[in-house]
């Protein structure tokens, strides 16, 4: 008999580093219009936002806790708060929002975390939460 799979050590969930390259191409784009008047170089504080914000949004699960990180702070959950896992509505369902529902009622959103990435959430959370891909 062989022992039951470890679930993975833990999965980090990020938005994708190309909106960084989005970001860039947009103040290479702005610069024109940045110097046309006085004030208008604040433009660039969008392209600046975006950066930041690319790099500090993540959730972050292991097989004790979900942290949540935002541009302004964070939240760290331990898995037996979390009561289960909801979907936000969408036009198309591969992009609807996921967020943890705890055990209080209130609702943690889980930024970068998508749809496909169920499975491997169900994985980190060492069968607290339901695999969906194993239902099929």
């Amino acid at each position: 008999m062989s022992a039951p799979p470890e679930p993975p050590p833990r999965a980090v969930f990020r938005v994708s580093p190309l909106v960084v390259l989005v970001a860039l191409t947009l103040a290479v784009c702005v610069t024109p219009v940045a110097w046309a008047a006085p004030y208008l170089w604040l433009i660039y504080l969008v392209p600046i936002g975006i950066v930041v914000w690319t790099l500090r949004v993540r959730t972050v699960a292991d097989p004790e806790t979900v942290v949540v990180r935002r541009v302004i702070g964070g939240r760290e959950v331990p898995w037996s708060e979390i009561a289960k896992v909801h979907l936000g509505r969408a036009r198309n369902p591969a992009s609807a929002r996921v967020s943890a529902v705890l055990n209080d009622g209130s609702e943690l959103a889980l930024p970068a975390v998508h749809v496909r990435d169920l499975p491997r959430l169900a994985a980190v959370s060492g069968g607290r939460l339901p695999d969906p891909a194993a239902g099929e």
